[in-house]
């Protein structure tokens, strides 16, 4: 593999303080933007909450405001709008808010239409979902989250020890609590791609988080001088030119996918992109410090 660097000898272990003030800052985010979620007050996708989507192509390209005055007149102020440039494309959702989206797709062309006589809307495409389906779209995908974790535990427990395990599962959980705590920051949309952004980076960042375990473990066997922290300092130095090749190389493609991948899937390759970040800092400065505290190694000398 390519080396980018070679020789390091980077005091991880020494800036654990730091990363986990950082870390901490972002789990305090996450628990108020969990909290502003329960409230309905975070930018919930209709396929978590539960409303309606709409497609619409106009000929020509329109004013945005005039379009949420409009719609604000047709007492359909709470609609999310965006423009598609280049392709004269308006995207329209609308949150459930009980039972008045019985006729909301109606509603949403019969004002557009009335409203811009002269660029006359054509509908590409409807989704509506129900909050019930929103509710349990929402429990299934926290079940997801939480099975994952479970898999992870068991499996490194058996690959390796219970504490890594605990150590892997903790650092996926802040991965994903980080996630949620920027996007709620940003205002962007939470929906079913951005959990399916979570799962995948979840995974990214234990692929990530075993490399560097297993190089622990096979150092706690090789070396016979040093301490616990040297021995993850040591491991960890060795692996940083593979974990920054490999980084960087899913950060170009996220990066493409997000310029370029169009404006559907724009959130959920900002959600990947930020994601590849935390899980590659996650997998050095949460997963091994942690495994460090519950083993109570920190100092000690490694037992050849």
């Amino acid at each position: 593999m390519i080396e980018l660097i070679k020789g390091t000898k980077i005091d991880f272990m020494g800036l654990r303080r730091i990363a986990f003030g950082f870390s901490g800052l972002l789990l305090l985010l996450c628990i108020v933007a969990l909290v502003q979620i329960s409230r309905g007050q975070a930018n919930l996708g209709i396929d978590l909450a539960g409303g309606t989507s709409l497609q619409l192509k106009f000929k020509a390209p329109i004013d945005l405001e005039k379009a949420r005055t409009v719609l604000g007149q047709a007492g359909l102020g709470h609609a999310g709008l965006q423009w598609v440039e280049g392709e004269n494309i308006l995207l329209v959702k609308v949150a459930a808010k009980g039972k008045e989206e019985k006729m909301v797709a109606t509603s949403v062309v019969n004002a557009l239409k009335s409203g811009i006589p002269d660029n006359q809307p054509s509908v590409e495409s409807v989704a509506e979902i129900g909050p019930a389906v929103g509710r349990k779209l929402r429990s299934d995908a926290l079940l997801a989250m939480l099975v994952s974790a479970l898999a992870i535990i068991g499996y490194l427990a058996y690959r390796f020890e219970f504490k890594f395990g605990v150590g892997a599962a903790i650092a996926t959980f802040h991965d994903i609590a980080a996630m949620i705590a920027i996007f709620y920051l940003l205002g962007r949309e939470m929906d079913l791609l951005f959990i399916t952004a979570l799962l995948t980076i979840g995974g990214y960042s234990l692929t990530d988080t075993v490399v560097v375990f297993d190089r622990i473990r096979e150092n706690i066997r090789l070396r016979k001088k040093g301490n616990f922290y040297d021995t993850i300092n040591f491991s960890v130095n060795e692996v940083l030119s593979r974990t920054i090749v490999t980084s960087l190389t899913v950060f170009i493609t996220c990066l493409a996918l997000l310029f370029f991948g169009g404006v559907v899937l724009k959130d959920f390759a900002l959600a990947l992109t930020i994601g590849v970040v935390i899980g590659t800092y996650s997998s050095i400065f949460v997963a091994s410090p942690v495994v460090a505290m519950l083993k109570g190694e920190g100092k000690a000398e490694v037992k050849g």
